[in-house]
């Protein structure tokens, strides 16, 4: 999961809940001190939440960007009913749709999903594509956080799949203590009021959305040659190593995208958290 590095927002953040044609979704949204040069909708992977963008929003703000970043539903804040079928992959995508369109009317918009939630906006930008026929689609770019064509990456499929097992008989905080005993201790000890966040964003998912999720992570088809097809400006972007899809994965991906490909230096899974001055300035640069 990703660890967000701080958790106060800057000034020119809030947190609000945006209301949309398909309910309520928890989101951090800034705005920059002048007119926007447009807005991009952030879209976390996961068990993540909109909090592993909070690096990103005071230096897109400030490059000029209003930035939404929300829970996707089931997520910590924006939680969801218990119902497995509210979580198909084509359920969140339709979310995104519905984001999208409260959010479209401040200048150009912008898409981003990270590890999961890049194939989330996969999803929403394919489904638009077919719904709209040829019309002009409502983003201005698409950027895949380290995400990948398909499946994850089978090591690390064993470990999700564990996850989801677990999930049909513990409940969430059961398995949190598991995962903590099985866990490494990290070279740098959390701050006490991180690792609190983490507990309390892992208890507040909704089990069945975890599950969900879990289940496209480890059999999601390779539609990339479809994404291919969209006449949308595209940005594969990574860390310089990634346990969930490889980064030569990526980079073939971006190849067959016909995409731009950034790599950004001493980061992993979550450049967006790790080096988020370096991320900020990759998409503000694919943004102009």
């Amino acid at each position: 999961m990703s660890t967000p590095p701080f958790l106060a927002l800057p000034a020119c953040a809030e947190a609000l809940r945006l209301t949309t044609a398909r309910g309520e979704f928890a989101a951090l949204l800034a705005v920059p001190a002048g007119p926007p040069r447009g807005t991009a909708l952030l879209v976390p992977g996961f068990t993540g939440s909109k909090e592993d963008f909070i690096a990103l929003l005071e230096p897109l703000a400030a490059a000029g960007y209003r930035v939404a970043a929300v829970d996707q539903r089931g997520q910590y804040e924006t939680g969801g009913g218990a119902d497995r079928a509210a979580y198909a992959i084509e359920q969140f995508a339709d979310d995104v749709s519905a984001l999208s369109a409260e959010l479209a009317d401040d200048g150009p918009l912008h898409l981003l999903g990270h590890s999961f939630g890049g194939q989330v906006v996969r999803e929403t930008v394919l489904r638009e594509s077919v719904l709209r026929a040829g019309r002009e689609l409502p983003w201005r770019s698409l950027t895949l956080l380290s995400s990948g064509p398909g499946a994850i990456d089978p090591a690390e499929a064993v470990r999700t799949k564990l996850l989801a097992d677990a999930l049909q008989s513990m409940d969430l905080e059961s398995i949190w203590q598991l995962m903590r005993q099985l866990e490494k201790e990290p070279a740098v000890p959390l701050r006490p009021e991180i690792a609190d966040f983490l507990h309390r964003r892992w208890v507040a998912n909704v089990p069945e959305a975890l599950a969900a999720m879990a289940g496209h992570l480890v059999a999601a088809p390779d539609r990339v040659t479809e994404l291919a097809a969209v006449p949308l400006p595209k940005l594969v972007l990574s860390g310089v190593q990634d346990y969930a899809w490889p980064v030569t994965e990526q980079s073939a991906m971006a190849e067959r995208l016909g995409a731009r490909r950034v790599l950004i230096d001493d980061a992993g899974h979550s450049p967006n958290a790790e080096q988020p001055a370096a991320t900020a300035a990759a998409l503000v640069d694919f943004w102009a």
